[in-house]
């Protein structure tokens, strides 16, 4: 059965966009491709269109991570295509729960620093606002969460 995974934040410009493309990575280095699908979205339509930003670019491309994605804003429909939607922070797992349909759909609903080791952060900060630092610290947390999230996953399939 395929997992489908969306990750959530507020423009899908920044930290959505980069956590796409570090899971999708992760997923074809565990040959995993065929059974589990990733995307993006945010809360915010605003960049509707946009690449991600390029200061998130040039940081992840450092990493080896080609930001390609083009942002889009969380659809209705969402709810019912993706197994789990994964937000950044707070603010944006309140306006995902506001959005989802009916309660069963809410519960797809998990935060990012659910698959963090480190409890330093209790969630991903946006580094829109802040300089280069602020963007290598969200790659090293959607590294380590991304990784987490997958062992998670494949302990699950293997279960079934």
């Amino acid at each position: 059965m395929k997992q489908r995974i969306l990750f959530v934040c507020l423009g899908n410009i920044c930290r959505s966009p980069a956590a796409e493309e570090i899971f999708r990575h992760c997923v074809e280095e565990a040959g995993l491709q065929a059974t589990i699908e990733v995307d993006s979205a945010g809360t915010y339509g605003g960049h509707r269109g946009e690449l991600p930003d390029m200061r998130m670019r040039q940081a992840a491309l450092a990493r080896g991570y080609r930001l390609t994605h083009r942002s889009r804003q969380l659809r209705s429909e969402d709810f019912d295509r993706f197994d789990r939607i994964i937000v950044m922070d707070d603010y944006n797992y309140e306006a995902v729960h506001r959005l989802a349909p009916s309660r069963a759909h809410g519960e797809k609903i998990y935060r990012m620093r659910e698959f963090f080791l480190r409890r330093d952060y209790d969630h991903v900060p946006d580094p829109y606002y802040e300089g280069r630092d602020g963007f290598e610290l969200v790659l090293d947390m959607l590294e380590e969460g991304c990784g987490r999230l997958l062992k998670e996953l494949q302990a699950s399939m293997e279960a079934c």
